[in-house]
């Protein structure tokens, strides 16, 4: 089958393209990326005017809770709420029911991502086995399964031992260690930002320093070990000040922001609104504003949602026991999008944050649009306005705190290997 998409603007930052072109699609994938290619035997022609043409979006820290929690989301419906935002690969964290620690779980998520989802599936495996931070999984066996990466995701390892030997077997690999940065202890139960708002609604605060604290601890084994270092979701001044440190030292070590964590202070929470409850927890506009830095020098590398979908049940509760997390997948591109209205960002570095850095980051083979590559490309309106209804969301869970919001610029069609995922009415 042959697809042409004309008059859009493409933009693939992993060829530093900003132009007006058609691409041509061939079974599947990318074979022609040049200017005013005949449709004349297309099987379909793709107006793209005033459009932008991309990539498919690349999301690397999403919680598709299959299997074992598919009340909350699973692969059918979490992969549908990613190609409705314009995603097109995700890769999911371990934390499911069995935990993914083996090769059987890998080979489930990746088959059914390929079968039924609606983009594809990168399994994310646990460092160590069922999470219990002592015994390190088979990362051979498990990168050979078509694992990307290892985290323990919400589990810190807190012993140091543990990860240094994860470090160095998984360099082996040339495989990234992925941490949840956050010293349990030093949490100490925190339930949100530690600061003058926890203070004035009586909740227990979670400091700066919980997330410090064990950053500075796996910056420095990464540099003993020469291992590749990605940190989860940065939320504060330090973090970034840090890794920016040990990037400028040459220590291999990648990092990721998530939108809320761009967009959203602890002033979220007054009200005890349970959506805004994170992990980690939503900061200071101190902290805000430090992301935005990190993103503009190029500290930070990617943006990711940490999509993770509860059932009401695991929010509509006390905010000191409600889970944390919010769904992401939907509202990621234009909180990206303002970032470039606001001049953090051009809008080909905010697509590089959404495709090939985070392809890189993780060595999956996409986030491009070269010629002989799969037909991953979402088009997007970049104007389009519309409002957040949790009513209308491709995912199962409603946990946002972005419920009633105005946005602009969304995904108006996402194509995976040339076929359409998603288009918007």
């Amino acid at each position: 089958m042959k697809i042409l998409i004309k008059n859009g603007r493409i933009i693939d930052p992993s060829q530093e393209i900003d132009s007006n072109l058609d691409i041509l699609i061939e079974e599947g994938c990318i074979t022609q990326l040049d200017n005013d290619i005949d449709p004349l035997g297309m099987d379909e022609v793709i107006d793209a005017n005033g459009l932008l043409v991309t990539p498919g979006l690349i999301d690397i820290h999403v919680h598709l809770r299959d299997p074992g929690y598919e009340y909350k989301e699973d692969i059918v419906t979490g992969t549908r709420s990613a190609a409705a935002g314009g995603f097109t690969s995700l890769a999911c964290m371990p934390n499911t029911n069995p935990v993914n620690d083996n090769k059987a779980l890998t080979a489930y998520m990746i088959n059914k991502g390929n079968t039924e989802g609606s983009a594809n599936v990168y399994p994310i495996c646990t460092i160590t086995k069922s999470q219990k931070g002592k015994s390190l999984v088979e990362m051979g066996d498990l990168k050979q399964a078509g694992c990307v990466g290892f985290s323990d995701d919400g589990l810190n390892v807190d012993c140091g031992e543990v990860l240094r030997r994860a470090m160095e077997y998984a360099s082996g690999f040339d495989m990234p260690i992925i941490a949840h940065a956050e010293d349990k202890a030093i949490k100490a139960g925190g339930v949100m930002n530690e600061g003058r708002v926890s203070t004035e609604l009586g909740l227990t605060g979670n400091t700066w320093v919980a997330e410090a604290v064990t950053i500075s601890r796996d910056l420095m084994l990464a540099e003993l070990t020469g291992a590749r270092l990605h940190v989860c979701h940065i939320s504060t001044r330090r973090a970034v000040e840090m890794i920016r440190e040990a990037k400028n030292k040459g220590v291999r070590v990648t990092c990721e922001v998530t939108p809320h964590h761009f967009t959203l202070t602890e002033e979220a929470v007054r009200g005890y609104d349970v959506n805004a409850k994170m992990g980690p927890p939503l900061r200071t506009a101190d902290d805000v504003a430090a992301m935005k830095e990190g993103l503009a020098d190029g500290t930070i590398d990617a943006i990711a949602t940490d999509h993770a979908p509860h059932h009401i049940d695991d929010k509509n509760v006390e905010f000191s026991v409600a889970a944390y997390g919010l769904v992401g997948l939907e509202t990621a591109l234009p909180l990206t999008l303002r970032l470039v209205e606001e001049g953090v960002l051009t809008l080909s570095e905010a697509i590089h944050c959404l495709t090939d850095k985070p392809a890189q980051v993780l060595n999956i083979p996409r986030g491009t649009l070269k010629v002989g590559a799969p037909a991953d490309i979402t088009i997007i309106d970049p104007d389009l306005q519309w409002t957040v209804d949790t009513k209308t969301l491709h995912s199962k869970a409603h946990n946002t705190p972005f419920q009633g919001c105005e946005m602009t610029g969304a995904a108006m069609l996402t194509l995976r290997d040339g076929k359409t995922t998603f288009e918007r009415n």
